[in-house]
């Protein structure tokens, strides 16, 4: 049969002529005739989803390669069909997504780095809109987002199977949640917000990290960031620049003051668990690796002692025991007793900071037969949570509208705001606006339908992770022990503030090992469900 002068250069049973003319945009095929369709658009990856045929033509009807590449607008032979998948029609990313992609780094992960490191960075102190604080880290969490757009629409890379399947019943009860929200408009401020932290910046993580390397860059980063925020937090402690607790300003808030109060326990608290995971695996290093894992871990402690965070101290404690009992149990016993003794020298070398850390510990043991006021009112909190629950069971209220319904479900014991004081803000008192739980906020703001598309979320990440456990890789330990962290910590805080990016990243990191979207030995990023 001829073949065209122009154009797709194709027969009709689905051979090309040699010479392999190319259609505009798709690559040339060198020294011979390729399968019918199995053009790839300019700039797309040749993978193993992209069979070429090199000096010898193919039979007809040897079928269409399974992976065509999406990058190439407009990629079609004259006169003939365009090739599957190279067309983005409806839903095309933003041309600043596709900029961004084609300006990476080498390794796109070092843009995580720089979005870990952004949490760091003092937030303003006025809120955006409906009482959304918008920090730096969110910037830099919306550009990591449009970068893994740009890659995907570029196609260096592809969302894996199981990560939509994860996703997608949260989308789902996020919608519909805000659709039946009373208001609306603040309803769409929280859906923003959890689209974020909980969909939008741990896909692009996974997007984004292709293999250890990369797991390697988000350990480091978080380590980075909670080294510098513990010692910063000490020197608070030591020298009375803290935030207030009982008259004194010694408790330890790193950078981001007594207005989060809590965000420098948890950044710390991931950094300690990562070092804890290579920690265990540190003899293989050399001589030098253990001291210095020891060290650090010192350095964290004592930050996390002087942090005053009973909530976090309770979920630190049971991912750390949960790692050490799953990489050794004999292990575990030493760590731990070594650990008790360390923390009695922390205790006595601590000053003034010592006596608080004594009774804070205390208060966290008679918090069930006789709770202060901080935790009757977080019991009150729970309690308001379920009522509303109970009255809005399938839908919940709507996103980010507990406070609305608080005082009419709350009994008259709960307190009208929290109190916070330091050196920089002064005595401020804020108001209780969620329960306290993130279970809690789901159920009552989204109900059981919301809850159930969270609870998937975190299901497919435990089961990935417990389907791929390898109690020898440290990324695994560190994976196992911040998911760990995360679903204990939900019991006791929810979410806000300037952590809300680095949980994204969080999450992002234990999905990316969990689903299986990371070559474990080297190589590049793949979907073992396709």
């Amino acid at each position: 049969m001829t073949a065209r002068t122009e154009g797709a250069a194709q027969t009709a049973g689905g051979e090309r002529t040699a010479g392999a003319e190319q259609a505009a945009g798709a690559e040339q095929a060198v020294g011979g005739e390729r399968t019918a369709g199995v053009e790839q658009a300019a700039g797309a990856e040749q993978g193993a989803d992209a069979e070429q045929a090199a000096g010898a033509g193919r039979g007809a009807g040897a079928g269409q390669a399974a992976e065509a590449a999406q990058g190439a607008v407009g990629a079609q032979t004259a006169g003939g069909p365009r090739t599957a998948g190279a067309v983005w029609t409806a839903g095309a990313p933003p041309a600043a997504a596709l900029l961004l992609a084609r300006r990476l780094p080498r390794r796109p992960s070092l843009l995580i780095a720089a979005t870990v490191a952004c949490v760091g960075i003092p937030p303003g102190a006025q809120p955006f809109g409906a009482g959304a604080q918008v920090t730096l880290g969110d910037v830099a969490g919306a550009v990591l987002v449009l970068v893994a757009a740009g890659m995907l629409a570029t196609g260096r890379a592809r969302l894996p199977g199981r990560a939509a399947l994860a996703v997608g019943p949260l989308i789902a009860a996020l919608g519909i949640s805000t659709v039946h929200s009373a208001d609306i408009g603040t309803s769409l401020v929280g859906f923003v917000r959890d689209l974020q932290v909980f969909v939008l910046v741990p896909l692009a993580v996974v997007v984004l990290v292709r293999d250890r390397r990369d797991l390697g860059v988000v350990c480091w980063s978080v380590l980075g960031l909670g080294l510098v925020e513990a010692v910063y937090g000490i020197w608070q402690t030591l020298t009375g620049n803290g935030a207030s607790m009982g008259g004194q300003n010694i408790r330890a808030v790193g950078t981001f003051g007594a207005l989060d109060v809590m965000a420098m326990s948890i950044v710390v608290g991931f950094a300690f668990l990562v070092l804890t995971a290579f920690a265990l695996t540190a003899p293989r290093h050399g001589p030098a690796a253990v001291p210095s894992a020891l060290a650090g871990i010192a350095v964290l402690a004592a930050a996390l002692a002087f942090a005053l965070s009973r909530g976090t101290w309770i979920a630190l404690g049971a991912a750390a025991v949960l790692v050490l009992v799953l990489f050794d149990r004999w292990t575990a016993v030493k760590v731990l007793t070594c650990c008790g003794a360390l923390m009695l020298v922390l205790l006595g070398a601590g000053g003034g900071g010592s006596q608080a850390v004594v009774e804070r510990a205390k208060s966290t043991v008679g918090s069930v037969s006789d709770p202060d006021q901080s935790v009757d009112d977080r019991y009150n909190l729970w309690a308001a949570a379920v009522r509303i629950w109970e009255d809005h069971p399938v839908t919940g209220v709507g996103v980010k509208n507990f406070p609305a319904y608080r005082d009419t479900y709350a009994t008259i014991e709960l307190s009208s705001g929290s109190e916070t004081d330091d050196p920089v803000n002064g005595y401020v008192r804020q108001p209780l606006l969620s329960p306290h739980n993130e279970y809690l906020l789901f159920l009552s703001e989204q109900g059981v339908v919301g809850l159930a598309g969270f609870a998937v979320l975190l299901a497919m990440i435990v089961a990935g992770l417990w389907t791929r456990r390898d109690v020898r890789d440290p990324f695994w330990l560190a994976s196992v022990a911040l998911m760990a962290f995360l679903l204990v910590n939900f019991l006791y805080a929810d979410l806000g503030g300037p952590t809300c990016a680095l949980v994204g990243v969080i999450l992002g990191f234990t999905a990316a090992y969990a689903l299986g979207t990371v070559d474990l030995s080297g190589g590049r990023l793949h979907d073992r469900t396709r």
